[in-house]
């Protein structure tokens, strides 16, 4: 379903807004697409990771020996064989690295800081020789507590991880003591105490979230071949190829121009896959053995010793006034960080009020290491915690003041000029459109009917927001011979990316979609390109894309200008060709140039760099549900969904709706069944998907989506980034929904049986 608003109307495209086949779709479908662990190479070894089984520990010793003598086995490496890394911070995509945190993340150094950690690894002729190896390795280990709780890893008397972490604060003068309190980040507009003041109501509440995997399908591998020149090649599953070689050469000491990196297919990330874990020790065995090496995850591993998500601490105290305007929010946000530095809670803290015009507020951050995996992306990253705290107190707080609760965030909603918790103001926004679409749908006005004996019914509502990334892309576009296109792009394919590109291309262009041939290129094929991440590949590598196309027709428009003998500003390309404006009917096809391209001055061939920062559009989506809740197990059924975008302008509808169904569903997940379990030692209890529940199609139902059209003002065809923001509201959404049809407020996620049951029991032991 599609609702527009758009102020010129729907243009008159001819491919964007259709729903071709992708381009990749037959090799997918059929087995034929080549992901990471597809790839074999001559001579190629396996290898294996040793790892802790330890959360928190002092490495004592390392002691190879063993698994060098046994048959078969060519090379082990240890954290003493990597370079020293410098300890600095840079931007690496859409994130911020630090070479030291990631080198000691992929081959632990002095100690091992959670279960899973890398502490060597084996290449050997094959995987099983090389799982041999691994157990004949040798550790000793001086134990040391664990800290697995961001609060409890805040107090003055905890475990520290790193002796040498002082807080960042960019405010205050931060002790200089050690601590796990990596950095604070605030955000203060407004007078807070003032608009307490104000206030007819006022709540105060508290939440908790369980650190998430983001569950992706594939597991992460890397095939390295080093050459006995230095020069290197990487194959991977990655989100971001060239994010790739800069973390690995940051690690291993080499210069860009060494390493090239191939992106494979991709079978997943959700931002999971936007840093490095085994392309580093790849290369290194590979340098060290004299062959190339492949190494592939097992499930446990990427659980144990790959980026989850933050869990989360998070206070909100919210006011209002009688008639529904929010007048002063304060929140503290409690992010886990995992072993190193660099949770998602800055982004959290600005998507906290990101659907509302708040004016007065204070919002303060704190990154938090603890003794569980260093935290990546995922989709929205640090957003939807956020969301769950304060849509929670939204709901809550209309309930009192006896509003509507879609209405109360009506009189709340940002508009064009609202100003965000970081700052800036918001250009043309769709927030308040998503809002209409919501309450105009059948969904919102159909009543929720009653259940007979412990099934309880109710409805929820929620609001999400992201800000969307634009960063730097490149794109290529050569006209062949027979007026057909060649697209190159750096941006790794994961939702339909390949084909969304060639439609805008091909719009620009006038050909049908078919007739441009979309290639994702390796880093020694195409300019520099950001990460497949931030929700910004049709926007900011689509935006590069019509650049390129621009060229291409500038470079067409020159060509016939030449044929005819006349001045390039004579002509005009339309309709797929190129049309005299001084003689009617005088016309140039496509082809007919590309035919002519050797005798008018050569190949034919658009290039485009863009860093889009720019052109970013701000996302906000909404989430309808309905639930049942069995009061006496406390088993909670999604029975009906609808999710609603503004996507600002729908390239291809089918793969903006899949994506907006797969952040609900993820969002679903989070918000009933996933979490890591952790034992008092730190080791993790459910490392596999037999324990780790993701949702799989018996526990949901369909998931309606309504795409709402705000084109982006920024962008040639109105686009905004689409990936992430669906995920946001879901939590929240469902706990809203459990609260209506239980009056229980849920105030921890997952709100598993066992957690739903409990709260349902406290709110009759105190009624």
């Amino acid at each position: 379903m599609s609702t527009a608003s758009d102020e010129d109307g729907q243009s008159n495209y001819r491919v964007i807004g259709t729903r071709p086949v992708r381009h990749d779709g037959i090799d997918k479908v059929t087995g034929r697409a080549v992901y990471g662990a597809d790839v074999t190479l001559p001579g190629m070894l396996h290898g294996k990771v040793l790892r802790s089984p330890h959360a928190h520990a002092r490495i004592v010793s390392i002691d190879p020996g063993r698994a060098l003598a046994l048959p078969g086995v060519k090379a082990v490496v240890t954290g003493a064989d990597l370079p020293q890394a410098q300890d600095r911070e840079e931007a690496v995509g859409e994130g911020v690295s630090n070479p030291l945190h990631l080198s000691q993340n992929v081959l632990a150094h002095e100690k091992v800081l959670y279960d899973g950690h890398a502490v060597a690894a084996v290449a050997a002729t094959n995987p099983h020789i090389a799982a041999e190896a691994v157990d004949l390795i040798e550790v000793r280990y001086e134990v040391l507590p664990p800290v697995l709780d961001v609060r409890d890893a805040m107090r003055e008397d905890a475990p520290v991880l790193h002796p040498d972490l002082r807080t960042r604060d960019g405010e205050t003068e931060a002790p200089d003591r050690p601590t796990n309190v990596a950095a604070v980040t605030r955000f203060e507009r407004g007078d807070i105490d003032e608009g307490f003041a104000a206030a007819d109501e006022i709540l105060e509440r508290t939440f908790d979230t369980a650190m998430v995997h983001q569950g992706y399908i594939e597991p992460h591998n890397a095939v390295a071949q080093v050459n006995p020149d230095g020069q290197a090649t990487l194959w991977c599953s990655t989100q971001g190829s060239f994010d790739v070689r800069r973390l690995c050469c940051d690690v291993l000491g080499l210069p860009l121009s060494r390493l090239r990196v191939v992106p494979a297919e991709i079978g997943g990330g959700f931002g999971g896959k936007t840093t490095v874990y085994l392309e580093p020790l790849a290369l290194l065995l590979s340098s060290r053995a004299g062959q190339p090496v492949k190494l592939v995850m097992s499930r446990s591993e990427v659980l144990r010793a790959t980026g989850p998500t933050s869990g989360s601490h998070i206070r909100v105290k919210m006011g209002a006034t009688r008639d529904g305007r929010i007048t002063a929010v304060e929140s503290e946000l409690l992010y886990e960080a995992g072993a190193f530095p660099g949770s998602p809670v800055q982004m959290g803290a600005m998507c906290l009020l990101g659907p509302y015009d708040v004016e007065n507020l204070r919002l303060t951050g704190y990154d938090v290491v603890v003794n569980r995996p260093k935290t990546a992306a995922y989709r929205a990253p640090g957003a939807s915690n956020a969301a769950f705290a304060s849509e929670s107190v939204i709901d809550e707080l209309a309930d009192r003041l006896g509003i509507d609760p879609l209405e109360f965030r009506v009189r709340n909603a940002a508009r064009e000029g609202t100003p965000t918790a970081a700052g800036p103001r918001h250009r043309r926004i769709g927030c308040l459109e998503v809002l209409e679409a919501a309450r105009n749908h059948a969904h919102y006005s159909t009543p929720v009917t009653e259940r007979d004996g412990p099934i309880r019914r109710g409805r929820g509502f929620a609001m999400g927001f992201w800000f969307n990334a634009g960063l730097q892309s490149s794109a290529t576009l050569a006209i062949n011979a027979d007026g057909t296109a060649a697209l190159v792009t750096g941006s790794p394919d994961i939702g339909g990316t390949r084909t969304s590109c060639a439609m805008m291309a091909a719009e620009e262009l006038g050909l049908p979609v078919d007739l441009v041939r979309p290639v994702v290129a390796d880093t020694d094929s195409i300019g520099h390109t950001d990460v497949t991440g931030g929700s910004r590949v049709t926007m900011a590598t689509g935006l590069a894309v019509h650049d390129a196309a621009q060229d291409v027709k500038r470079q067409l428009c020159e060509r016939a200008a030449r044929v005819w003998k006349v001045d390039v500003d004579q002509v005009r390309f339309a309709d797929g060709g190129v049309e005299s404006l001084v003689e009617e009917g005088l016309r140039l096809s496509l082809a007919d140039l590309a035919d002519r391209a050797g005798r008018t001055g050569g190949p034919i061939v658009g290039r485009a760099t863009v860093n889009a920062q720019r052109n970013t559009g701000a996302a906000f989506g909404a989430l309808l549900v309905d639930v049942d809740v069995d009061v006496e197990t406390g088993r909670v059924d999604v029975t009906r969904c609808t999710v609603f975008q503004d996507v600002g302008r729908a390239i291809h509808p089918a793969y903006v709706e899949g994506q907006m169904q797969g952040g609900s569903a993820q969002g679903i997940g989070w918000a009933l069944n996933e979490e890591y379990v952790y034992g008092e030692d730190g080791r993790l209890q459910n490392d596999g998907f037999l324990d780790y529940r993701i949702p799989v199609a018996l526990d949901l139902p369909m998931i309606e989506p309504v795409i709402v059209e705000v084109p982006n003002p920024a962008h040639p065809y109105g686009v905004r980034g689409v990936g992430e923001v669906s995920i946001v509201a879901p939590p929240a959404a469902v706990a809203n929904a459990i609260a209506r049809a239980t009056g229980a407020r849920m105030n921890s996620l997952p709100m598993s049986p066992p957690r739903v049951l409990a709260t349902l029991r406290e709110r009759c032991a105190s009624a």
